[in-house]
């Protein structure tokens, strides 16, 4: 039985795959990600599923991968550190080749693994008041794993205004950036995805999947060798001194070495 997640599935065969751990902002834990990678396989395997709309519990969307975990790998050997790396861009993969329509509900802000989170969505709707930010710079990480569907889905040229700088932008940018097809107010946000799920019901479902998977082949590939550069390059910045030093000091309320005074 999950614990980190929830998934219903209504009569029209609608699932909603939701992160839940409000208290954590729906930050990607070690148990999260082994179970939405699990969850990933169920769904695309079960016939009676038609669409899965990804949504958080609680305030936020997806803070990112949690800091806990993170901070674990400081402490790990190599080949350890790489292995966790790989089952978060394995989970990524997993959620990116669903054989279903994938619909994003931004319910709240993404962060980080978040933004990739709502990268790897077929498409993305988020509320109009929703920050989102790729901050991992700011501990001296880098969005490695996620890199791939980022860059696929904004395109390098407006990737490279928020890839590296970790600024928090709002909804309406993310829109123009790509990340996000649409920001509506709170109270539309699930009319809205119910206009994307809708049609689909009228679709064949093995031709959707047959269209995502062209769909998918036609655009920027992402495969195993370029899932390994991705995963060295986070094992290789979870072994460097910024990260220790930046996770150091967001657990201890300081500002990191490299920002400026207040």
């Amino acid at each position: 039985m999950p614990q980190t997640i929830e998934i219903t599935t209504d009569a029209r065969g609608v699932a909603t795959l939701t992160l839940n751990r409000p208290e954590k902002h729906n930050a990607l834990s070690a148990q999260m990600i082994g179970e939405l990678t699990d969850a990933a396989a169920a769904l695309g395997a079960d016939d009676d599923v038609r669409v899965v709309v990804l949504t958080g519990a609680g305030a936020s969307f997806c803070a990112g991968g949690d800091l806990g975990w993170m901070r674990d790998q400081m402490s790990m050997d190599a080949a350890t550190r790489s292995a966790e790396a790989r089952r978060l861009a394995v989970m990524l993969q997993a959620l990116n080749t669903l054989p279903k329509p994938l619909i994003g509900a931004l319910q709240g802000n993404a962060f980080g693994g978040g933004v990739g989170m709502a990268c790897v969505c077929d498409v993305a709707i988020g509320v109009e008041t929703a920050k989102l930010g790729l901050t991992e710079t700011r501990l001296g990480l880098i969005p490695a794993t996620i890199g791939p569907y980022v860059l696929a889905r904004m395109g390098e040229g407006r990737a490279r205004r928020v890839f590296m700088s970790a600024r928090v932008f709002g909804a309406p940018e993310a829109v123009g950036l790509g990340i996000l097809a649409r920001c509506v107010p709170a109270g539309s946000l699930a009319d809205a995805v119910e206009a994307e799920v809708t049609p689909y019901l009228s679709c064949a479902p093995g031709a959707v999947a047959a269209a995502k998977n062209l769909a998918r082949t036609l655009g920027p590939e992402i495969d195993d060798e370029l899932i390994d550069r991705t995963v060295a390059a986070l094992a290789a910045r979870w072994e460097s001194e910024e990260a220790a030093e930046g996770i150091d000091a967001f657990f201890s309320k300081r500002r990191a070495s490299w920002m400026p005074d207040a």
